[in-house]
């Protein structure tokens, strides 16, 4: 199983979850095999470009539905390229700052940015990863201007958020437990409603910047040439995982609200949020060689 996201971040820990859990219903040890970098276009070329036969599946995330509007060129076509299998999760993000920042809330936070204009940075996993796009979307939407620094992955954006070396990040729930723990502040969530593993912390849209809603997915993908029985015999083994109990508490005690899905249902899905993404990457002007 190929993480397109380097080792130690939420996307990680969920597809060893998933990894741990298939070991046991297949009979055969699923190993995850970490390939980050250029926005999971490394990771997601490796799997579309694999021999379709059923040992070789890709972690995907939501840049699976950005990244054919986001790059000026790739090497795969995700749409065409990939078999979808099942969904996994979906889940929104939440917005950190680190302790010594003076914003308490969203809209301090956007007072604060308007103020230093291009002087705040907001960290990522990764140029075009699913938490960048949703920060662009959010500096579209409130009207301000940030630096980008990119990171391979969320763990070492978070190393340094924590003292603040930059100064937001939008992560996914498993971060809650660097807020929890009082290491970090959560000022808002980029859902449609407030999540039930964070009750207290209000949405972006309640916070002052009306209409503004992201949430992220993740799903399982095969080569696109896989044959459709061994699709068929894999989503079987998805889904039963995804039924676990214990698998089910643990991505919602981090914000993930588990959801399977038919390989076809996973096909007309990615292809709505392509639509979606390509329409908010084509307004911001954003594109990467």
């Amino acid at each position: 199983m190929v993480v397109p996201i380097a080792a130690g971040g939420p996307t990680d820990t969920n597809a060893r979850l998933l990894a741990d859990q298939l070991s046991k219903i297949w009979g055969q040890q699923v190993v995850i095999d970490n390939k980050g970098g250029a926005g999971t276009n490394i990771g997601n070329e490796f799997v579309a470009h694999s021999d379709p036969d059923g040992y070789t599946i890709l972690y995907g995330t939501s840049s699976l539905a950005a990244n054919a509007a986001l790059y000026r060129s790739l090497d795969y076509n995700p749409l065409t390229d990939l078999a979808p299998v099942s969904l996994v999760a979906k889940f929104p993000f939440f917005v950190f700052v680190p302790n010594s920042s003076p914003a308490k809330t969203i809209a301090e936070f956007i007072a604060l940015a308007k103020a230093h204009p291009e002087k705040l940075i907001i960290g990522s996993p990764g140029t075009g990863s699913g938490p960048h796009l949703a920060e662009e979307y959010f500096l579209q939407m409130a009207k301000i201007q940030m630096t980008h620094a990119p990171y391979r992955g969320a763990a070492p954006a978070f190393i340094d958020l924590i003292p603040g070396r930059i100064d937001c990040y939008f992560g996914s729930g498993e971060l809650l437990t660097y807020s929890r723990s009082g290491q970090v502040r959560v000022i808002g969530s980029t859902g449609a409603k407030r999540s039930p593993a964070a009750p207290d912390v209000p949405t972006v849209t309640e916070s002052g910047v009306p209409g503004y809603v992201v949430d992220s997915w993740q799903g399982v993908f095969a080569p696109a040439k896989t044959p459709p029985d061994i699709v068929k015999k894999m989503n079987a083994g998805i889904v039963k995982a995804l039924a676990e109990p214990s698998i089910i508490a643990k991505l919602a005690n981090t914000a993930y609200a588990v959801e399977s899905s038919s390989p076809d249902d996973l096909r007309k899905f990615l292809k709505a949020d392509t639509e979606k993404w390509q329409g908010l990457i084509k307004s911001t002007g954003l594109k990467i060689d």
